[in-house]
Parts: C-alpha cells; sequence; structure tokens
C-alpha cells in the first residue's frame, strides 16, 4: 500500500498540461492587449504631427482629418488650448497645446470579457508665425 501511494510516475504530465495551459492564456492575453499599445502610439505620432501643423500655421482647430487618415486612427476629440488673437490665430513664441482622446477595446473572449478603455495624448508647440495687428 505505502508503494502505491508513493508513486508519483502521472504527476509530470499534469504539471506540463497546466504549464502549456497557462502559457497558452497568457500569449492569448498578450495578442489582446497589444493592439492597445500600438493605438497610444499612433495617438502620440497624431498629437506630434497635428502640433506641428498647427505650429507652422499659426493656428489653432485645424483639419486634422488628413493626418488621421494617414496615420489610420479614429479620434474621438480634440481639445486646444492656446491664448489667440481673435478666433483662432496664435501670436508668435506662444505655446499651444492639443490634447487628444481615443477608446480602444481591450479583453479575451470577443464581446464577454472585452471592455473599452480610454488613451490620451498631449503635445505642445509654440507658434511659428507672427501676426501683424491691424
Amino acid at each position: 500500500m505505502k508503494k502505491i501511494l508513493k508513486d508519483n510516475r502521472g504527476n509530470g504530465y499534469v504539471d506540463i498540461v497546466v504549464l502549456v495551459l497557462i502559457a497558452m492564456m497568457v500569449i492569448a492575453l498578450g495578442i489582446k492587449v497589444f493592439p492597445a499599445f500600438m493605438a497610444k502610439d499612433r495617438l502620440n505620432t497624431f498629437a506630434n504631427e497635428v502640433i506641428r501643423e498647427a505650429q507652422i500655421q499659426g493656428m489653432i482647430e485645424i483639419d486634422y482629418s488628413t493626418i488621421a487618415e494617414n496615420i489610420d486612427i479614429n479620434i474621438d476629440s480634440v481639445t486646444w488650448e492656446a491664448n489667440t488673437l481673435g478666433d483662432r490665430k496664435v501670436q508668435l513664441d506662444e505655446v499651444i497645446t492639443v490634447t487628444c482622446t481615443t477608446n480602444v477595446e481591450i479583453g479575451l473572449f470577443g464581446d464577454f470579457g472585452s471592455f473599452p478603455i480610454s488613451l490620451k495624448s498631449k503635445a505642445t508647440g509654440k507658434s511659428e508665425v507672427y501676426w501683424k495687428s491691424e
């Protein structure tokens, strides 16, 4: 009886099966979460491109649709902060700040374990245009 209770020949197979199952779950989680990191990188690139365009134009609230198409990202909101002359013009060396947000769905098992996360990116620059006062 003691010999039968001390026999451990099958324990190695159970350990390997559990280890492989855990490894597959970690890989599946990584595959579902990794696109959120890629979306954050695209959002940072978008914010930097938009702020550069605003610096060159010396204006806020510029048309950013072509930049979003080139980067292939859906933007939920874009907010601007700057001291403006009139409605959109920003004087030379005045600070312009843009904040962009988007939502990304992450999770496992399709809609069951899926939930949205909000990604936000902020970029700051200075206007490069001198506007004459009239």
